[in-house]
């Protein structure tokens, strides 16, 4: 530490329109800068798009990939002996691995990791590594109570919190004039069902099964669309399967300019920590149906702000939105969505953190009996 000033490396393995990487760009937004220099440093060159909004908000991000890609453990290992951080705060369980190695033994930067998703999710390679390393962490936060209690070889006292995010949708447009800006944008018809759908394109979010499920709801609502935001892997399969009504709108960086053109917010994931998408539609006002996953029966109660269906079920899912075809039904669960969303606090999920690093700062301070 230099003048009482932390410094602090926060460690992706990208920094693309990911949830997880989403929630760095919030909460450096947030973070106390008189008290903690931050900087960010990512594995995949190429997610790259939040690093012009980091530059912007002052940070600097170190790209770490790059040929020859098996290198990036040697380019952090360079970072760390130059910059000196005080504390490493890591995301996503690959780079963790390499910083609680890097940093081992006397001296070295205190680790703070955040567990953004389930275990069971990662491939067995990088859960065996993660196993192996975990102990090296001075402290985990989860994103949700869910993921919370698949963290394994937890350890007694203050090790493990809870940081429920939240999305940072200041400035963000709403009403009628929103609405029917984001509608002409995506080339939508003013008086359609709307279900909008944000997330990779993969197999976890399981946009086959919210497919299946839009193709039943179009037998009642012939003029419903589907919009799906995000790509990935499964783009090309997924498109093979779409019917009539489904717009693939690709990645987007103005997704909460588009959300007030929808009715009904729609995940069909089988697995989720706390997916950022919910909260940001939840704070739009929009009603959602999603899966019975991990984090999200945290935040959205059946048959209050939307509805939650069993993973994998499109008979489920399919009904669940034709309730939601009905207006007043609509207009009501958006309604307490939006309440339950002023519960919603990046700012203050960010002094949370930052209590973290507080904590396990002055332990690494605290004299040794």
């Amino acid at each position: 530490m230099s003048g009482g000033r932390v410094k602090v490396l926060w460690l992706a393995k990208g920094l693309g329109r990911g949830g997880a990487e989403q929630l760095l760009l919030n909460c450096v937004r947030h973070a106390d800068r008189s008290r903690y220099d931050i900087e960010v440093a990512y594995v995949l060159p190429h997610k790259d798009a939040l690093v012009p909004a980091l530059a912007a908000a002052g940070v600097e991000a170190h790209c770490l990939g790059g040929a020859p890609g098996w290198r990036w453990p040697l380019r952090l290992r360079a970072l760390l002996a130059e910059r000196r951080y005080d504390l490493v705060h890591t995301h996503m369980p690959v780079p963790a691995v390499a910083a609680r190695l890097l940093t081992a033994g006397r001296g070295g930067a205190r680790l703070v990791h955040t567990e953004h998703n389930l275990w069971e999710r990662y491939r067995r390679p990088t859960r065996w590594a993660n196993a192996l390393t975990y102990r090296r962490n001075d402290a985990v936060i989860a994103v949700s109570h869910a993921v919370a209690a698949g963290v394994s070889r937890r350890r007694a006292g203050e090790w493990l919190s809870v940081v429920h995010h939240g999305p940072d949708l200041d400035g963000a447009p709403s009403g009628p004039a929103a609405r029917r800006a984001a509608r002409a944008e995506l080339g939508l018809p003013p008086d359609a069902l709307v279900v909008g759908s944000v997330g990779n394109l993969t197999a976890k979010k399981d946009q086959a099964t919210m497919l299946a499920a839009f193709a039943r709801l179009r037998e009642r609502e012939p003029d419903a669309r589907l919009v799906l935001v995000g790509s990935g892997p499964l783009e090309a399969e997924l498109r093979a399967r779409a019917g009539e009504g489904v717009l693939f709108a690709g990645t987007r960086a103005d997704v909460p300019a588009l959300l007030p053109g929808w009715d009904v917010f729609c995940l069909s994931s089988r697995q989720e920590g706390l997916p950022v998408a919910l909260m940001e539609a939840m704070t739009s006002g929009l009603p959602s149906v999603v899966t019975r996953v991990g984090g999200m029966p945290e935040v959205l109660d059946d048959g209050v702000q939307g509805r939650l269906v069993p993973p994998g079920d499109p008979a489920a899912l399919a009904a669940a939105l034709g309730e939601l075809a009905d207006p007043g039904l609509r207009e009501r669960m958006g309604a307490a969505a939006r309440e339950r969303s002023r519960s919603f606090d990046v700012a203050g999920a960010q002094r949370a953190i930052e209590r973290v690093y507080a904590r396990v700062l002055a332990d690494a301070n605290r004299p040794a009996n």
